[in-house]
């Protein structure tokens, strides 16, 4: 049976493509859900994608991951740095975890350098646009 990785999306990457393109690139967030899809295909995983704006839900994903899910990747976006639900959540779920972000937040403004999802997380790739979420897939695939 095919190991299943939620990939999880926080706000606002609903507008990639169209939202400072020279930060997060052209591709939309569909594109990088198709090469998600893609890869999950090539190394024999399940693919859920799914993006939400609200936090609530992105905790309620992760909860729920904990019962059908054997990975999560996860683009927390601005809730990196802000959100310790998700933190507890993941912590909870206890799933190997790669945290994803399309730039490098270290060299954006200092608010961006602490993630609290890094703490729980298995591995953190950052800077290298929708390449992050192959790589978190092949590290992943990998581990399982």
């Amino acid at each position: 049976m095919a190991k299943r990785i939620l990939i999880i999306n926080g706000p606002n990457l609903n507008l990639l493509g169209t939202r400072e393109p020279g930060i997060y690139g052209a591709q939309t967030l569909a594109d990088i859900g198709q090469l998600c899809a893609d890869t999950g295909t090539e190394l024999g995983l399940s693919i859920d994608f799914r993006q939400s704006n609200h936090e609530g839900e992105l905790v309620s994903w992760i909860q729920d991951a904990g019962k059908d899910a054997d990975a999560i990747i996860i683009n927390p976006a601005a809730y990196s740095h802000t959100s310790v639900a998700i933190h507890d959540a993941l912590k909870a779920v206890g799933l190997p975890t790669v945290e994803v972000h399309l730039s490098n937040i270290h060299q954006r403004e200092a608010f961006r350098h602490h993630s609290y999802v890094s703490a729980v997380a298995t591995g953190v790739i950052c800077g290298l646009g929708a390449a992050g979420y192959t790589l978190a897939l092949r590290a992943l695939a990998e581990k399982l």
